[in-house]
C-alpha cells in the first residue's frame, strides 16, 4: 500500500446511537485509517474530542481487544473502578470479555487526540453498564444492531 498522510483523511463526527444516548459524543471527530491501509484485520482510529465530549459511552466489548494512547492534551479515563487522568503519551488496553465499561471524557478546556486500536470481529458485540443498551454482532459486515438489554430494538 502507498503511504498516506492522516491530513488527507477527512475527520467525520456523528454516531450509531439512538438518540437519547448520542449527545455524549457530539464534538468526537474521527480519522478512520483501517480502509485506507488496505487493513481488514482490525481497526485503526484518530480521535479528536472537543472539551465535553466523550469517546463513547461506557462499554465494554465481547471478542475484541482494544488499545488507546492519548497523542495531544489530556482526558479523563473512566472505568469500573474510577477515574483515572490521561495525557500525551499514557496508553490504556482492555482484553476481549473482560467487563470493564470504559470511556474517555475530555474535561478540559483544550482538544484531546488519541490513536485507538481495536479488532474488526463480527462475532463483537457491546455491553453498556450505565445505560439500557447492547450492541449486537455483525456491526462490520451487517446487520449489527443496538438494542436495549431485554432485546427490543430501538
Amino acid at each position: 500500500m502507498p503511504k498516506f498522510s492522516i491530513a488527507e483523511i477527512e475527520e467525520t463526527g456523528g454516531t450509531g446511537y439512538p438518540p437519547e444516548f448520542a449527545g455524549v459524543v457530539d464534538g468526537r471527530l474521527v480519522r478512520r485509517l483501517t480502509a485506507p491501509a488496505g487493513l481488514t484485520q482490525f481497526g485503526v482510529n484518530l480521535v479528536r474530542l472537543k472539551p465535553g465530549a466523550w469517546s463513547a459511552q461506557r462499554h465494554w466489548h465481547t471478542h475484541e481487544d482494544e488499545f488507546a494512547v492519548v497523542m495531544e492534551g489530556e482526558a479523563m479515563l473512566v472505568t469500573n473502578a474510577g477515574e483515572t487522568p490521561m495525557r500525551a503519551g499514557d496508553c490504556v488496553g482492555f482484553p476481549a470479555g473482560e467487563p470493564d465499561g470504559h470511556c474517555l471524557i475530555n474535561r478540559s478546556q483544550a482538544d484531546c487526540v488519541f490513536l485507538v486500536v481495536g479488532g474488526r470481529l463480527d462475532a463483537d458485540g457491546a455491553h453498556y453498564p450505565d445505560i439500557d443498551l447492547e450492541a449486537k454482532p455483525g456491526r462490520y459486515s451487517g446487520p449489527g444492531r443496538f438494542t436495549r438489554k431485554d432485546g427490543t430494538p430501538y
